[in-house]
This record gives C-alpha cells, sequence and structure tokens, in this order.
C-alpha cells in the first residue's frame, strides 16, 4: 500500500530526528521542553494569582521536574523490562530516554517528590501549589503526546476509519530499517488509531473542564489537583483499551490499564475527603516572600519611631536660640540708669 492510496488517512511524519552535524535535533525532546515551559509559565500565573509568590513554579520545577524525568523513566523500564533485559534486549539502551518511553503515572509520583522537597523548602503547601499547577501539566502532557507522533509510537489497532493513520516504513542511511531515528519510504506498513491524538484531545478538554470547575467553585487543598489525575486516568484507561502494541500484562489486561483504574479511585476518595474551599492566600507566601515583608515592617517602624523621638536633654546648647531673662532685663535697667 502506498500513502496515496487513501488520501483520507492521516500521514505520519516522514521522520522524527534530524541531523545538524553531530548534533541530533528530536521532535520527542522538543515537545517535552515546550510543554515544561508552558507549565511554568501558566502555572506561575495561576500560583499568583491564588495568592502565591511569583517566581515560585520555577523554583519548584527546578525540583521536580528532574525528579518526574527519572521517575517517568523508571516507570516505563520496570512495567516493560523485557524490552531492556530480556532475550534480545540490551540494557544500555534502558538510559536512552531520548529514545522515547516515560510512564505519567511514574513521572507525576516522583515529579511529586520533588515538588514537595521543594514546597517544604519554602514554606508553602504541595496540596494547594498542585491546585495551582495541575491543569498547566496537562496541558504539558498533551503537548509532549505531539512527539509520540513524529516517534510514530503509541498507537492502537488497525482501523478503516477515515481519521486513520498511516505507520510509515523508515530506514537508516544504509537501507536498514530504522522505526525510530530512520526517514520514511514512502511505504505505509499500516493504518491505525491514532490513539496518542485520542490522548491529546482528551487531555486538552479536561484542562478546560478543571478551568471552569476552578473558577465557578473555588475549590483547593489539592481536590482541583486530584480531579486532574482522576481526569486524566479515565481516558487513559479506555485509551489503552484500544491498544495493541507489546506491553506488560496481568491476566491478559495491559498493566498501564490497571494503573488508570487503581490511581483513578484513589484521587476520586481524596477529592470526597479532602478539605474543602480555599486556602487563605497569606498561608501561599514562601518563607523568603514572608522575611522580606517582615524586614520592610521593621525598617519603617524604626524610621517612623525615630521621627517621632523628643529632643535629647543633652541637646548642644549653642544650637538652641537665647533667650533674654527677667534677671538680665533688670541689669540692663540699672547700668543705664548709672550712666545717665
Amino acid at each position: 500500500m502506498t500513502s496515496t492510496a487513501i488520501l483520507a488517512y492521516i500521514p505520519s511524519p516522514p521522520q522524527g530526528v534530524w541531523h545538524v552535524g553531530p548534533l541530533a535535533l528530536r521532535a520527542y525532546a522538543l515537545f517535552i521542553i515546550i510543554g515544561i515551559v508552558v507549565a511554568v509559565v501558566w502555572g506561575d500565573r495561576r500560583w499568583v494569582a491564588r495568592g502565591g509568590t511569583k517566581g515560585t513554579v520555577l523554583d519548584v520545577a527546578v525540583w521536580a521536574v528532574p525528579f518526574g524525568l527519572l521517575g517517568g523513566r523508571l516507570y516505563h523500564v520496570a512495567t516493560d523490562w523485557k524490552t531492556y533485559f530480556g532475550p534480545g534486549g540490551n540494557p544500555v539502551e534502558a538510559l536512552y530516554v531520548w529514545n522515547g518511553g516515560l510512564g505519567i503515572w511514574g513521572a507525576v509520583f516522583l515529579g511529586g517528590v520533588g515538588a514537595w522537597i521543594a514546597c517544604r523548602r519554602r514554606g508553602i503547601p504541595l496540596p494547594s501549589f498542585g491546585d495551582a499547577v495541575g491543569p498547566p501539566i496537562l496541558l504539558a502532557q498533551a503537548i509532549g503526546r505531539i512527539g509520540n507522533y513524529f516517534n510514530q509510537e503509541l498507537y492502537g489497532r488497525a482501523t478503516t476509519q477515515p481519521w486513520g493513520l498511516e505507520i510509515y516504513e523508515r530506514v537508516d542511511s544504509d537501507g536498514r530499517l530504522d522505526p525510530l531515528n530512520g526517514i520514511s519510504t514512502g511505504f505505509v506498513e499500516k493504518v491505525v488509531h491514532p490513539t496518542f491524538l485520542y490522548e491529546l484531545l482528551w487531555s486538552v478538554a479536561v484542562v478546560v473542564l478543571l478551568v471552569l470547575v476552578d473558577r465557578k467553585y473555588t475549590i483547593g487543598h489539592g481536590r482541583l489537583f486530584a480531579l486532574y489525575v482522576a481526569g486524566y486516568c479515565a481516558g487513559r484507561f479506555w485509551v489503552e483499551l484500544m491498544r495493541d502494541d507489546f506491553a506488560t500484562t496481568i491476566a491478559g489486561i495491559r498493566i498501564n490499564t490497571f494503573t488508570s483504574a487503581i490511581i483513578f479511585v484513589l484521587a476520586l476518595a481524596y477529592f470526597v475527603i479532602a478539605t474543602k474551599g480555599r486556602e487563605d492566600p497569606a498561608t501561599l507566601k514562601s518563607n523568603d516572600d514572608v522575611d522580606r515583608e517582615t524586614s520592610s515592617e521593621d525598617t519603617a517602624s524604626d524610621a517612623e519611631g525615630s521621627r517621632s523621638a523628643p529632643i535629647d536633654s543633652t541637646t548642644d546648647a549653642s544650637t538652641v536660640d537665647a533667650q533674654p531673662g527677667p534677671a538680665s532685663d533688670k541689669k540692663a535697667e540699672e547700668e543705664g540708669s548709672t550712666r545717665g
């Protein structure tokens, strides 16, 4: 089958990696970076709007992003260990993050650990911080799915639907098959459900829903973050049911399906039992911001005190205008009468 056989199908990109000298520019990495930047910028605006200190999200991201990337990779390797440690596998490739393979649950879990460390250092509540960055994180996930499109991965079963995705044969410069780093030959291997696109659209819809709920009900204490987790897991559950690529299974069911269901229930439970309402904005100020405010108040108090202080009794008499007293006036009169 050629790519022109059915024009209605969605074509895949001819390649996902571009080489500029010794440098390899990977679309997968690019869209992950774009997603992180969007999450930090939008998350910081949301955090400030809730009463937090500007710049806090970037400070927390310095901890959360490395932890999240590590957690995402560990989850992927743990749930797909046969690829790296099974027969014919190469354990060293478990370190090749640029080749794709980041499990979102591992990323959120260890990323949350990194965020917890940073929040404790700044003296701000982690649940409140999660409410601010929940929608931006999900939007970043949606942007990252575009990288899967360039990698020709995370697709579903074969389909004849007009929005089916064409998967091209890709080869390297020597003509050997290389689905990840190669360039398309134009030959369509199969037409499949673009499950990465389904997840992307679902994630964007949940982001919009979260923003609307947050504006109308002003929820806090981590409950909006719980809705983000539950909403994402609900979509990921049905997306996983459409995939047929290799994955670790339990009783014939993909492990990601089990993970989605379990985390969905836990997230809903937290949403129900967590504290209702929203936090006092004053509790969201970081330690540094509180210290600056306290220092400013002390300085202002000292200045006010110095302006209202009474003249000290030891003031130099030469700086005070001399006023004639009664005794000096009488003496002057006596001297005047004698001279007259």
